[in-house]
């Protein structure tokens, strides 16, 4: 397997959070620089060391950084992306967390997005899915629905154990003529499946314009009804128009596919979008946070109806208290 180096450029204060948030991504091997290292091997030398190679006199120019190896296919790529979400997110905090840009050793990024697609290949989700990238062929004789998609740069190709997990959901609790609104709506994926499993409307948001224009792009891919799908751009947590243009008490059901830090600051928003009654799926949680994700979402007046999980991923069922 090929693999990507990425290199994120931050700042000491960064250091802690950003690692703490790749963790909890599934990114589990680090290389950090950061010149205060060397300031600190330079009061241990003679006690704890002896000698200083070529690689530590190099610390004292570097800039801070996390240094880390993305493989090169489908779920590689749509990591990819949520890093780019999560720096998105925290440069918009405003916090000192320095330039958070990224590096791709010496690939350009357009180039790596079009290298990983020779691995993305026609797979089932579900009991009634196959999600297709538009760039191939498939010709088995099926029962399931054909979803195609191209995620281009935008999360959401299928292949992301979160993203298969609400599939799965969305085909047990969509019903005909239900309202859906997809929060952290990507490439548009789960939109998608939920029109084709007869849901009446799909609203999909995203923070990222990119993303929003390529699930239009989706949405048309897979001939859907334009009257039957309306997408935003914008973050509901600190845009209260948009949050009424949403519209709340409006829907029987709710998937936030992002992460746990987002869903928990979400989590009142997300029951107000819902009618009594209604369901959420969330998703994007490690399955060391699941509690946590669980107990803020019992806080903010749901019921915990069910937990399901793919290689330490989670996606939780909700229904909002009458």
């Amino acid at each position: 397997m090929s693999w990507l180096e990425v290199t994120i450029y931050t700042s000491k204060q960064g250091l802690e959070t950003i690692t703490g948030l790749l963790l909890q991504m599934g990114v589990t091997g680090f290389v950090i620089q950061d010149p205060d290292d060397y300031d600190e091997f330079l009061t241990l030398q003679g006690t704890t060391w002896d000698y200083m190679d070529e690689d530590m006199e190099k610390l004292k120019d570097c800039e801070t950084s996390i240094k880390f190896y993305l493989a090169e296919n489908a779920q590689g790529q749509e990591m990819f992306h949520e890093i780019k979400n999560m720096l998105k997110r925290l440069k918009e905090e405003g916090d000192d967390y320095g330039k958070l840009t990224m590096d791709l050793g010496n690939v350009k990024e357009e180039d790596w997005a079009n290298n990983w697609k020779q691995y993305f290949k026609p797979f089932t989700v579900g009991e009634k899915f196959v999600i297709k990238p538009t760039w191939e062929t498939y010709d088995n004789v099926t029962d399931r629905m054909i979803l195609e998609i191209d995620p281009n740069s935008s999360f959401g190709t299928g292949q992301h154990y979160t993203t298969q997990l609400c599939i799965e959901q969305l085909e047990d609790i969509i019903k005909l003529g239900q309202k859906v609104l997809d929060m952290g709506c990507g490439s548009g994926i789960l939109s998608i499946a939920a029109l084709m499993l007869d849901a009446e409307h799909v609203t999909a948001v995203d923070i990222e314009q990119n993303s929003v224009d390529i699930a239009n792009e989706n949405f048309e891919q897979n001939k859907m009804d334009k009257a039957k799908y309306t997408t935003y751009c914008g973050n509901i947590l600190t845009d209260d128009a948009l949050v009424e243009t949403i519209g709340t008490g409006c829907y029987e059901v709710v998937v936030a596919n992002i992460v746990a830090d987002v869903i928990i600051p979400m989590r009142h928003l997300l029951k107000n979008f819902l009618v009594p009654g209604g369901t959420l799926v969330a998703s994007g949680v490690i399955g060391e946070r699941a509690e946590e994700v669980k107990e803020a979402l019992v806080s903010a007046g749901f019921i915990a109806e069910a937990i399901t999980e793919k290689n330490d991923w989670v996606a939780i069922r909700c229904k909002a208290n009458d």
